[in-house]
């Protein structure tokens, strides 16, 4: 195994492949670096001597300046590097792309769902939601009446060690309750078994619809219009307070333009109409089993492979997260835009420093303006508010190796490969052209996730260096560690390790294809995701609003 790389021929710094000691010698380019300290796995050491003010260049781009002298051989860290990148402008290139051999796949499908629309699912949903606060509680009690009563709630392992610790406090044993481990046990999906062909119905609650800007409203509106027409749900039970901002009516017009055909049955119950709770959960809970009869008449077909959406995401990124599952992924990425489907590569602030790139691989000008329209929209909000890009690395990151956010975007935006760009979506704006589709979100996990479903993603492939359990309500979440660690130390959220690539047992192009194999056997329901075992049903809209 190697213990260094260079990532681009015009980067100043190498990556440090396993934890290397003070003083150990590194042949590079003929000539011998000695280390002036010790260098973690995933951190960068110089190349030759830098000034104060001098660029620091890795995945070839601008990632950052010195703060301080840097010598040669030593590691760059916060105190000696501060966040810079380099400027966009208008698009000023043609870029060229020679689509990888997607003959092994040319004749391929998976089992999907078809929908009237010709949007094919990966799954078959009913879905629960409020349009304001005030309702999470009644959703949660539809909960647990349909899991309960389908039989389909999760196993209550933890319930169980509670009854333990409260059996062996009566008895008096307080050292027996300091000394008691719980048996682990496999978590199981329960399919209920009275609808073959419905997967599960899935609760959405937040905390929005009210109390913020109009523009919030109607952003969740939007989203929460997206979730419905999107091709893994059958239909839904949607449950109003009644004098909230999001007003049904908003949330209809959304569908309709999402959809003016739109057709699946959309059961609305509004609080303050009705003459009781209790009246109106008893006809919720009838009307939405009635219409789980209905949707339970769909069945998996086999499908084109150009009807996957693919959500391209990452969380709990580290030093390796642009060397191996980020790559891999933008492989796969590749591969399925060469087979006629889509893409969606996210979170704008994490693709700071290579919006240029990103400009030049957008196929229309149009497209490329809106791009730069939104991020110098993003980033002068978020600067108003006192902040920047620039501090969007976490501390888990900076721990990790990505110490300005930029060396964080470099290596994030190698999640979309090197297909062209064909479309630029503003938050909720739907997928419509194949090929590779920028959406704005924030850098936060589970916002962008959800977003990206929103969207129209029906597959999410999720990079994570550190560890992250997150998963969605409708999408399932392949989650993929970036190295073999991690994949060792959780493997009950991890689903793929990418960490063979750091060791060089494989290539990031053995991988991608790796990759597409999982999703289409995850798309055809013969493979569960952990994030869907473990019940990972996160959802999080963009308040991008204030609180009024």
């Amino acid at each position: 195994m190697n213990t260094f790389l260079q990532i681009h021929p015009d980067d100043n710094v190498l990556v440090a492949l396993q934890d290397l000691q003070h003083g150990t010698e590194v042949r590079f380019n003929g000539s011998t670096i000695t280390l002036l300290k010790d260098v973690p796995a995933k951190h960068k050491f110089m190349i030759s001597d830098i000034q104060t003010g001098d660029p620091i260049t890795m995945y070839g781009v601008l990632v950052g300046k010195a703060n301080t002298p840097i010598h040669k051989g030593e590691i760059v860290t916060t105190e000696n590097i501060k966040h810079d990148a380099n400027a966009f402008h208008e698009k000023d290139d043609i870029v060229e792309w020679q689509k990888p051999d997607v003959s092994k796949w040319k004749n391929r499908t998976f089992m999907g769902f078809p929908r009237k629309d010709g949007q094919v699912g990966t799954r078959n949903y009913w879905l629960v939601i409020p349009l304001v606060f005030c309702e999470n509680r009644n959703v949660s009690v539809i909960k647990t009446a349909f899991e309960k009563g389908l039989g389909f709630a999760p196993t209550e392992v933890y319930n169980e060690q509670v009854q333990d610790l409260v059996s062996l406090y009566k008895s008096g044993n307080l050292d027996a309750i300091k000394t008691y481990k719980a048996e682990a046990v496999t978590l199981t999906n329960k399919r209920n078994t009275v609808f073959s062909n419905i997967d599960g119905i899935k609760f959405l609650t937040h905390e929005g619809g009210c109390g913020g800007t109009r523009q919030d409203s109607d952003a969740l509106c939007a989203l929460l219009a997206g979730y419905i027409h999107h091709p893994n749900v059958a239909g839904a039970t949607v449950l109003s307070l009644g004098c909230q901002h999001a007003q049904v009516s908003i949330l209809k017009a959304a569908l309709n333009k999402l959809n003016p055909q739109f057709d699946k049955p959309v059961l609305v119950f509004e609080q303050q109409k009705s003459a009781s709770e209790f009246e109106m959960l008893s006809d919720a809970i009838r009307e939405t089993f009635l219409a789980l009869v209905e949707a339970d008449k769909v069945s998996r077909q086999p499908s084109p492979i150009s009807k996957l959406v693919i959500g391209l995401e990452c969380g709990g990124s580290d030093g390796f997260s642009g060397i191996s599952a980020n790559p891999a992924v933008g492989h796969t990425s590749d591969l399925l835009v060469a087979l006629g489907g889509s893409s969606i590569l996210s979170e704008f602030p994490e693709l700071c420093g290579v919006e240029q790139e990103l400009i030049n691989r957008c196929i229309e000008k149009n497209t490329a303006d809106k791009f730069i329209h939104i991020m110098r929209a993003y980033e002068s909000q978020a600067e108003s508010a006192g902040s920047g890009f620039y501090m969007n690395p976490s501390p888990g990151n900076i721990k990790d190796g990505l110490i300005t956010d930029a060396i964080k975007s470099a290596g994030a935006a190698k999640k979309g490969g090197i297909s062209p760009v064909v479309d630029v979506l503003d938050y909720t704006e739907y997928v419509t052209k194949p090929g590779l589709n920028l959406l704005c979100t924030p850098g936060n996990d589970v916002e962008s996730t959800s977003a990206e479903v929103g969207s129209g993603a029906n597959i999410v492939l999720f990079t994570t260096g550190l560890g992250t359990p997150t998963g969605n309500p409708i999408a399932p979440v392949l989650k993929l560690a970036t190295n073999t660690k991690l994949a060792n130390r959780m493997p009950d959220i991890i689903d793929i390790n990418t960490g063979t690539i750091i060791s060089g047992e494989k290539t990031i192009e053995e991988m991608g294809e790796e990759i597409l194999e999982y999703v289409i056997k995850t798309a055809s329901g013969e493979l569960k995701t952990k994030a869907e075992q473990l019940n990972q049903d996160d959802f999080i809209p963009w308040k991008r609003g204030v609180s009024l």
